[in-house]
């Protein structure tokens, strides 16, 4: 190893500066009366590493708790309890799969102007026990001590051996595909 190679810095996400949804769709004869559910992941933690100035060598890592799903739509009580225990334990199944996991296997990363970068981050997800291939594409900035990175992504929940969930006899389901975005701050942690 060269004595002059730059040190990779270590930013640890900050869930509470941070936000990570996903929209779900319905579908079926009386989705027009549905309702399209939008989940937050409360629940996650993580950190970014990268050589400073170049984004050169970054890596992410993102822990998710399963069972910190939350609707954030305006239902009655009974309905986000019903909703959120469908989603924890049947959808989940956080007692089988209590961690979602996000590890990246190649970034690249084209400077925007100074201290902004888009990004595209190539990973692997563990979802519901099933790893799979999971690009995403982000915005990162970089101010002092702190990174901002926000994005969109999609993936298919019968890729991750999960059923989209049906009611009413099937006539109102959510569909396969789910729209995932993030707002993440991370703060650059010393030594």
């Amino acid at each position: 190893m060269s004595g002059n190679r730059a040190t990779a810095v270590r930013y640890r996400i900050d869930p509470t500066a941070s936000r990570f949804v996903v929209q779900a769709t319905a579908s079926g004869l009386l989705s027009a009366f549905g309702h399209n559910p939008t989940i937050a992941i409360c629940g996650f933690g993580g950190d970014v590493r990268f050589i400073p100035n170049t984004l050169e060598e970054a890596s992410l890592l993102m822990l998710i708790k399963s069972d910190s799903l939350a609707v954030v739509d305006k239902v009655s009580a009974k309905d986000r309890q019903e909703i959120e225990r469908a989603m924890r334990e049947d959808v989940m199944g956080i007692a089988r799969f209590p961690e979602i996991i996000f590890m990246t296997t190649n970034v690249r990363a084209n400077p925007l102007m100074e201290n902004l970068y888009q990004v595209l981050i190539a990973g692997k997800l563990t979802l519901h026990g099933v790893t799979r291939d999971c690009p995403l594409e982000a915005q990162v900035s970089l101010n002092g001590d702190s990174l901002h990175a926000q994005g969109e992504f999609k993936l298919r929940q019968t890729d991750y051996g999960i059923k989209p969930t049906s009611v009413a006899a099937g006539t109102l389901k959510v569909k396969d595909e789910l729209q995932f975005s993030f707002d993440i701050e991370a703060q650059k942690e010393e030594g």
